[in-house]
């Protein structure tokens, strides 16, 4: 097999690249090397084996034209893009052109020079907006949405909210469109929150990774200030660690005949579903330290509660989770001790 992984020296990316130099599959990653960490990872996965890379920009037609030409991949894995909401909300155009143009770059050099190939793409749960008409009943550390205790499924209804939800949403509905109008074997994972090892987390994107950075802090120093969140912590996602999102997408190209053209909804599911209060509360238990933080007002167009129901992946290619979220969390915060600064 031969794999091409976009945004291929991001958290995911580096993660599912690792797996196929494991395999022993061909690889070839394609990155700008823009975003914090990359230049890291690139060079960490320079020592796990030989592939080719590809520094170039998916807002370039030409360059996606040039690669998909040249090297034909049997499988594309979709991970490049702009990944904040916040950063969408500063730059709604830039958000535009890395996730929806991006993406649509991509699609036309497939269709057009390798219309065999599958692609994976890494969408959101935020397709479905801020769920708000919702109704959701509170208790002391969290948000519970009434009817959906088990999580969203794929029928939940689509409402892009923030250029972030409008990109995203409109490169997951053209990946599914060009399976219906050209033929192509392409799957949609919304993602729901994804953690572990190779992610340099910021306060705009990577949660888990940036709030065990903040409990690290608080045990080294003490008398450090507070940090900030937004909302009042009861907001609620599930999480899913890296090692079962990789299983995840092999398990969907090797299954891609059955799902070809259809959108899933993976994340850790309702029995790994977490607030931040109840972060805090594990953070402070398991590393003996007292987490201070100030809320700020929520986030414009956030959601309570995501929790995917990933039942359909279980049905459709045989993927659930394997790793709980404590299991998880540990393993986060023995990778960023062990790769601080």
């Amino acid at each position: 097999m031969k794999y091409l992984i976009t945004g291929g020296c991001g958290f995911l990316g580096t993660n599912l690249s690792a797996e196929v130099l494991q395999r022993g599959d061909e690889l070839l990653v394609l990155d700008d090397l823009s975003r914090m960490g990359s230049d890291r990872n690139l060079e960490w996965l320079k020592k796990q084996g030989r592939f080719q890379f590809f520094q170039a920009d998916i807002r370039s037609a030409g360059s996606m034209d040039e690669v998909i030409k040249k090297n034909r991949p049997n499988a594309v894995f979709h991970l490049a893009g702009q990944v904040a909401m916040t950063a969408s909300l500063a730059d709604p155009r830039l958000d535009f052109e890395n996730n929806a143009l991006g993406s649509l770059n991509l699609l036309e050099a497939v269709r057009r020079f390798s219309p065999g190939s599958t692609i994976a793409y890494s969408s959101t749960n935020k397709v479905y907006g801020d769920l708000e008409e919702l109704e959701y009943a509170e208790t002391p550390s969290r948000y519970v949405a009434t009817g959906y205790e088990r999580g969203f499924d794929e029928k939940t209804r689509i409402d892009f909210r923030s250029p972030y939800g409008c990109s995203k949403g409109s490169a997951d509905q053209y990946m599914l469109d060009y399976a219906r109008c050209f033929g192509l074997k392409t799957i949609v994972f919304r993602h729901s929150s994804i953690f572990g090892s190779r992610q340099f987390s910021t306060s705009e994107q990577g949660w888990i990774g940036w709030f065990v950075q903040q409990a690290l802090e608080a045990k080294g120093s003490p008398g450090k200030d507070p940090f900030t969140i937004s909302g009042n912590g009861k907001q609620v996602r599930d999480v899913l660690f890296s090692s079962d999102l990789v299983d995840c997408y092999f398990s969907a190209v090797e299954s891609i005949s059955r799902v070809r053209g259809q959108a899933f909804n993976i994340g850790g599911g309702a029995d790994n579903s977490i607030s931040l209060i109840e972060l805090f509360t594990f953070l402070g238990r398991e590393l003996g330290v007292e987490l201070r933080y100030k809320s700020l007002p929520q986030r414009q167009s956030d959601q309570k509660v995501f929790v995917a129901n990933v039942q359909k992946a279980r049905k459709l290619f045989g993927w659930s989770p394997k790793v709980d979220k404590e299991q998880g969390l540990r393993k986060m915060i023995d990778w960023i001790c062990q790769n601080a600064g």
